[in-house]
């Protein structure tokens, strides 16, 4: 009998799942805001190189990517929670590394490092929630999780910006960074319990990891629809990571502004989902999911059409609100559609092309950037981008959600698996 049947969610068995991965979100805010400081101050890469400036993003998301496809399948074996220990001991160099960095590789390195960190441990926080949650309350349990590492991002964020002012960047990531891995690895040896549903492992019950993969990614539309989706709104994240700071920058604001407008929209992304996870176990995963995209659509585009910290904090807003629909919705569809024996691969998979996003978004909108010589390019490349796919999910999927109206979606527990 599995977690969630056995007693259902209650607080005392989520909390320590919670805690984990607000630390992960902590840890990924603060080195996301310190990197793209000290390109340009301390290492020469120029705010106008942007394929250049994007070179990390990559990085961190091509390594993240591999290791969500890895954790899915490895946490079938082993269990989420050594998997969720192995991604913060990967963590442990990196705040050391990039305070002690001679050049950008070694930052790029570190960058490396925090992928495999996120895969490994924002992954396992996903998975033993679905593990522990019922059907009907799968939307609410993501929201909740991505609720809190988003919110985690945003506050190391706004930190970080005002630290760094007065420590410098390195300082800053150095000493905030080990607080919060060591005490995120200790929480984790000391209170996370195994999630994963008691019972022999059988890889070939539902089909082998290829047939997942492909079913996950093209042979069934739904499926990779939402892959699609997932990997597409990464663009967003990238943009905001990559390109905004220095815009702003760019457009008069000073440091500590800029991370202001940022944690904007991620106070806006990581709070609402507490709502917004919980809306789609009441009226179907397709609206938010749909909605979701077009908003997030029109705040990247508004960016370059507003001005004043204002209008850009509108801005932010409105994209933070349409990740907010999108983040715990589009992974509660993929469970809504993967057979418990799978569930852990399939959602390994859609998060593998979701954070692929992070690269192939970071080039995409960097090589436009570079072609149109203005960051502004950036903003419309995105926006397109996020455009085109939400007429895709909405043309491909239906409702996933048991005892909704369904446009062709087979019921979740009657499907045998990836290779139906």
């Amino acid at each position: 009998m599995s977690a969630g049947a056995a007693g259902g969610v209650t607080p005392a068995r989520i909390a320590p799942l919670v805690v984990q991965v607000l630390f992960v979100g902590l840890t990924l805010g603060l080195v996301r805001t310190a990197v793209p400081a000290l390109a340009e101050a301390e290492f020469g890469v120029a705010r106008g190189s942007f394929v250049a400036l994007g070179g990390f993003v990559v990085a961190f998301g091509v390594v993240k990517a591999a290791l969500n496809l890895i954790a899915g399948a490895w946490s079938e074996r082993v269990g989420r929670r050594p998997v969720l220990i192995a991604g913060w001991i990967a963590a442990l160099p990196v705040p050391v590394m990039v305070w002690a960095a001679p050049s950008w590789g070694w930052v790029v390195a570190a960058t490396v490092l925090l992928g495999i960190n996120q895969g490994l441990a924002w992954s396992m926080t996903q998975t033993a929630k679905l593990d522990l949650a019922p059907a009907g309350d799968r939307g609410r349990i993501l929201g909740l999780n991505e609720f809190a590492g988003y919110a985690g991002v945003a506050l190391a964020g706004l930190g970080t910006a005002v630290l760094a002012e007065s420590l410098g960047a390195r300082a800053t990531v150095l000493v905030t960074g080990l607080a919060v891995v060591l005490a995120a690895l200790a929480l984790a040896l000391a209170t996370v319990p195994e999630t994963r549903p008691p019972g022999p492992v059988t890889p070939g019950a539902s089909g082998t990891f290829r047939q997942a993969l492909a079913r996950m990614s093209w042979s069934d539309r739904r499926l990779a629809a939402l892959s699609l989706a997932g990997m597409v709104e990464k663009f967003v994240d990238a943009l905001v990571w990559v390109i905004l700071p220095g815009w702003l920058i760019a457009q008069g604001l000073g440091l500590g502004q800029a991370g202001a407008v940022t944690a904007v929209y991620g106070l806006s992304w990581g709070l609402a989902q507490i709502v917004t996870g919980r809306l789609s176990d009441r009226i179907g995963r397709v609206i938010p999911n749909v909605g979701g995209m077009a908003l997030c659509a029109a705040g990247v585009l508004l960016f370059p059409l507003l001005s004043g910290i204002a209008g850009w904090s509108a801005a932010a807003a409105v994209t933070g609100l349409g990740m907010a629909l999108l983040y715990p919705n589009l992974p509660a569809a993929v469970a809504d559609l993967a057979a418990p024996d799978w569930r852990g691969t399939a959602i390994g998979i859609y998060r593998f092309w979701r954070d692929l996003g992070y690269a192939v978004g970071a080039l995409g909108f960097g090589m436009a950037a570079q072609a149109a010589g203005a960051a502004d390019a950036a903003f419309w490349f995105t926006g397109a981008a996020m455009v085109l796919a939400t007429l895709i999910l909405w043309a491909w999927t239906g409702e996933s959600l048991p005892g909704h109206a369904r446009r062709g979606v087979t019921a979740p527990g009657s499907s045998p698996g990836p290779n139906r």
